[in-house]
């Protein structure tokens, strides 16, 4: 997993309320398609009208904000399934943090666990950081400072510790298992040591020939 320290780039203003994984990807795209090709699907229901053109009240179809690499969202981002396929989705499209007042609990889990960052923040600055890209689009998000920079703006927000080690890292939760080796091996030394007959089961010696 890349590495999240700090993040400088074009901030998309993403203004809906409930934006569930259903509009980030499509289910049907969610199946069939390799994870690494789910990019040009992110919030194709908001980015094209039914005819497939492109919609002109969507940011994402306008420069700089096609190419965004951060998204400023509303209340409850990402909610209803908790299907990865819209973090990967996401990834592809280029997105690697969003700010927003709130997100979906399955949603909010798994962009940690790819390397992207939420960020929580009040209501009311979140409503700012919209109106602000908007005019300035440029955004800094500094995971080490734990600040977010705009155009005369800067806000502060908070990541638990272990999350914000495990990106700042580059770590996923396998790589923060292995970290911890010499611990583990140290409790199987000291277990199987306290209890033998357990350790022969599992090793396989020890069991009865029922041939």
């Amino acid at each position: 997993m890349d590495a999240f320290a700090k993040l400088t780039g074009p901030a998309a203003p993403v203004p809906m309320n409930n934006l569930d994984t259903d509009m980030i990807i499509r289910v049907e795209r969610s199946a069939g398609i390799p994870r690494a090709e789910l990019g040009p699907y992110a919030l194709e229901s908001w980015r094209f009208l039914q005819d497939g053109s492109p919609n002109p009240a969507c940011a994402l179809n306008r420069s700089p904000y096609d190419r965004a690499c951060i998204l400023v969202g509303a209340e409850n981002f990402g909610c209803g399934s908790a299907r990865e396929t819209a973090v990967w989705a996401l990834h592809g499209f280029g997105i690697r943090s969003i700010i927003a007042p709130s997100f979906g609990g399955a949603f909010h889990d798994n962009l940690f666990e790819n390397g992207m960052l939420p960020v929580r923040l009040p209501a009311e600055e979140v409503t700012a950081l919209r109106s602000l890209v908007q005019r300035h689009p440029v955004l800094t998000v500094d995971l080490e400072r734990q600040e977010i920079r705009g155009e005369g703006l800067i806000l502060s927000f908070q990541v638990e510790p272990l999350r914000r080690r495990m990106l700042l890292e580059g770590m996923d939760p396998i790589g923060l298992t292995m970290t911890r080796e010499p611990a583990i091996a140290a409790f199987q030394a000291h277990d199987a040591a306290r209890r033998p007959w357990l350790a022969s089961r599992r090793s396989g010696k020890g069991r009865a020939d029922l041939s």
